[in-house]
């Protein structure tokens, strides 16, 4: 089936994503990346309240336009290479939420909060 006609059987309406839902999957993301230990607890306390969702999980999540800007905040394992673990999951948060929800993704800014020795 082509697009044109997929189109004519969809059902008409429209889809909201929860900014939630673009926390929960930038976070189960950033953790799948090796390397990453977890999550910080916090995000700086000097930014704008609205704009900090998820700031439990270590992550912000702001929607512009369509195009979704991400700040996570991680702990990282001990003996990695902290610009190859910012790539990966800069890249893996990214193709998730391309992928699962079709949103173009602006920006995701790594902050390197602790190094976890275990």
């Amino acid at each position: 089936m082509d697009s044109k006609e997929q189109a004519r059987t969809r059902a008409p309406g429209t889809t909201t994503i929860a900014p939630g839902v673009l926390v929960t999957i930038a976070r189960l993301s950033a953790l799948s990346v090796e390397g990453v230990a977890g999550m910080a607890a916090r995000v700086p306390s000097g930014m704008n309240r609205f704009l900090r969702r998820g700031t439990g999980e270590g992550v912000e999540v702001q929607v512009d336009n369509g195009s979704v800007s991400v700040d996570l905040y991680l702990v990282l394992k001990q003996d990695t290479y902290v610009r190859d673990v910012s790539r990966n999951v800069q890249t893996e948060v990214a193709r998730a939420i391309e992928d699962m929800v079709g949103m173009d993704v602006k920006r995701i800014d790594i902050h390197i909060e602790d190094i976890g020795y275990d």
